[in-house]
């Protein structure tokens, strides 16, 4: 059974979430990175199985990962669907990656609702996905496993509402005086929102708030307003403070 880990993970932990899936199905999984530049797309083998994670930007999957998604062709192939969010919560993340699989061809058997540390508010679910979570992950395979062989079409209940919710804005990163004009951070960002001849430029109408340029810069030289990240960590108390579970849709 030929595994694909298809991703959109900008800081890692969308990432982390989707290999320890792909890792308990079984096989070497083969990476298709939806955070390339210039991605084109690619045709999968219709007795394939992919891991499709994206993480939850404000309830929502990036927009870019979801119109990056529709330029593979699935051919049938079967598709678990994860959604990493920073232990706030996922909302309509899961259902549009689900719906976004569908389109291009995908059999959906189970979708996946993971925590990785938040991207802003660091404090929120650091060091996640951690050791628990990879045990959970993997006990999550090993029942999609047992569908795929018990050969059960039952389609998971994935959580969400049609229509998804408004998406909000974000943070754009600042670059500070540590900044060595290395370019990394422009070549990684996901969109080119990054002036590839000045890296102290950033395009404010293309940034995603994905935060990749801060968590590449080996100088730590992109930052979001510690006043801003003070103010996101305090109305996110109340919903963030407590360690929630993943979750398995089947």
């Amino acid at each position: 059974m030929k595994i694909y880990k298809i991703v959109f993970s900008p800081t890692g932990g969308t990432d982390k979430a989707a290999s320890a899936v792909a890792y308990a199905l079984g096989a070497e999984a083969e990476t298709v990175d939806l955070s390339v530049q210039n991605f084109t797309g690619c045709n999968l083998t219709d007795d394939g199985i992919a891991v499709i994670a994206m993480p939850s930007f404000g309830g929502r999957a990036p927009k870019t990962a979801i119109d990056r998604l529709k330029k593979i062709k699935a051919n049938g192939a079967k598709a678990v669907v994860i959604a990493v969010y920073g232990n706030r919560e996922q909302e309509d993340t899961l259902i549009e990656i689900s719906d976004a699989a569908e389109e291009c061809g995908f059999e959906v058997i189970a979708g996946i609702t993971a925590v990785a540390e938040h991207s802003i508010a660091h404090i929120y679910a650091a060091g996640r996905p951690d050791d628990t979570d990879a045990k959970q992950l993997a006990g999550f395979a090993e029942k999609i496993k047992e569908k795929i062989k018990a050969s059960v079409s039952d389609m998971p209940k994935i959580p969400g509402n049609r229509p998804y919710k408004k998406s909000g804005s974000g943070l754009v990163p600042k670059t500070a005086s540590a900044c060595t004009n290395c370019g990394i951070c422009a070549d990684k960002c996901p969109v080119g929102a990054i002036d590839k001849s000045n890296p102290k430029k950033t395009d404010g109408k293309l940034c995603i708030n994905c935060m990749r340029c801060v968590a590449v810069c080996p100088q730590n030289a992109r930052k979001v307003s510690g006043v801003m990240v003070k103010l996101v960590s305090v109305a996110l108390k109340n919903s963030c403070k407590d360690r929630k579970d993943n979750r398995l849709f089947i």
